[in-house]
């Protein structure tokens, strides 16, 4: 994840102590000194509806087998335990979960910060309040565009309209909300659409995800690299004219740490330089981890084919410091594994090889260099 704003005017969020922490990039285990990954739970496989981007596969049937709620406590128990600071609800669509809100409060009160990803649809004045009350430290809406293009991707007529009214719903609770919008082919002329969006609904924080070839994600047409360089381009415009203007929001890329070095190489700023290298680029399976709705454990939400355990049947923080398992073990110390353009870039420090998921669906080696990298040879060989 990289903090647009954080880079370009050192302004400090609350995830920003985990990112950009002297020491975050020599971590082995989690985050920080002291403290284990950010967990992302995919709390259940079933949604409300069916986006041609789902990393899940999420569809509206019910699935046996997903932890119940005295699992997931003992779950939730074993990341306290472990010293994870964030536990991610996300699904499927999690608020489907008859026992959500509870899992929401039993989180907080291990001092796990509970957050929530979501599709917005079901977010009522009424549940608003309750997340707001629960002390849920944010919300992140899913939107892939405007209208109908939104409804496109999402499988569901009339889904944007009951996400703006979720949005809308958090806003007047006082909740912390944002935008979670996944960049491709069809929609990355909308996000000056998405910049005007957050401004005029008065929403705190948009991360713009890189796609990820995973789940139904891998039949959506990504985007070329002259596209995202041109999508970065807008971001970064759009930022500056947020602050220029006074306007607080947190701005995000994510999914593709080479957006941080090509923030350095357009601005040339030595405080990026040394933001991106102390963050140290992807840190799946280190600073970030995915339990899925059945307990697996996994180094990200789109590598659920490489799975080191289950959290039925070994504590998380046994299964993340297990070494025996070779991906696992690699994604801990892995730039010498690294194969082509990855192995001999510059910035290797800033990137760590961006997201093995890519590469691995694109070549069928899970340490080959990621084909979502967009900067160019010139820029990254010296």
């Amino acid at each position: 994840m990289i903090s647009v704003t954080k880079l370009l005017f050192a302004r400090e969020y609350f995830g920003d102590q985990l990112r950009y922490t002297s020491h975050a990039h020599s971590m082995k285990n989690g985050a920080a000194e002291g403290i284990g990954p950010v967990v992302v739970w995919n709390s259940t496989r079933t949604c409300n509806l069916k986006c041609q981007h789902c990393y899940m596969n999420s569809d509206s049937q019910r699935y046996s087998g997903e932890l119940s709620t005295s699992e997931a406590k003992k779950f939730i128990d074993d990341l306290a335990e472990f010293k994870v600071p964030v536990l991610l609800f996300s699904g499927g669509e999690p608020l489907i979960r008859p026992d959500v809100f509870e899992l929401l409060e039993y989180a907080q009160s291990k001092n796990i910060r509970p957050t929530l990803s979501t599709n917005g649809t079901l977010i009522t004045r009424d549940v608003a309040q309750r997340i707001k009350d629960l002390g849920v430290g944010y919300v992140g809406i899913s939107l892939d565009g405007i209208g109908a293009v939104n409804d496109h991707f999402r499988g569901v007529e009339g889904s944007y309209q009951r996400a703006m009214e979720g949005i809308e719903n958090c806003v007047a609770a006082g909740q912390r909300v944002g935008l979670r919008f996944t960049i491709n082919r069809h929609n990355f002329l909308e996000l000056d659409k998405i910049f005007d969006f957050i401004e005029e609904k008065k929403i705190n924080r948009v991360c713009f995800y890189h796609l990820v070839y995973s789940g139904r994600g891998s039949s959506v047409e990504d985007v070329s690299p002259a596209e995202s360089r041109q999508a970065m381009d807008i971001i970064i415009r759009r930022t500056k004219d947020f602050e220029n203007r006074g306007l607080e929001k947190e701005i995000l890329t994510v999914d593709n740490h080479c957006d941080g070095v090509y923030l350095y190489l357009k601005e040339g700023s030595p405080q990026i330089l040394e933001f991106i290298k102390r963050n140290g680029g992807n840190r799946s399976g280190i600073a970030f981890a995915e339990v899925d709705p059945f307990g697996n454990v996994h180094p990200d939400q789109f590598t659920q084919h490489h799975t080191f355990g289950n959290v039925r049947d070994r504590k998380f923080g046994e299964i993340w410091t297990d070494l025996s398992n070779p991906i696992l073990r690699g994604l801990k110390d892995r730039k010498k594994l690294l194969k082509g353009r990855c192995a001999r870039c510059r910035f290797l420090d800033c990137c760590n090889g961006n997201f093995r998921a890519r590469a691995e669906a694109r070549t069928g080696d899970f340490w080959e260099s990621d084909p979502a990298c967009y900067l160019t040879d010139e820029e990254i060989f010296e």
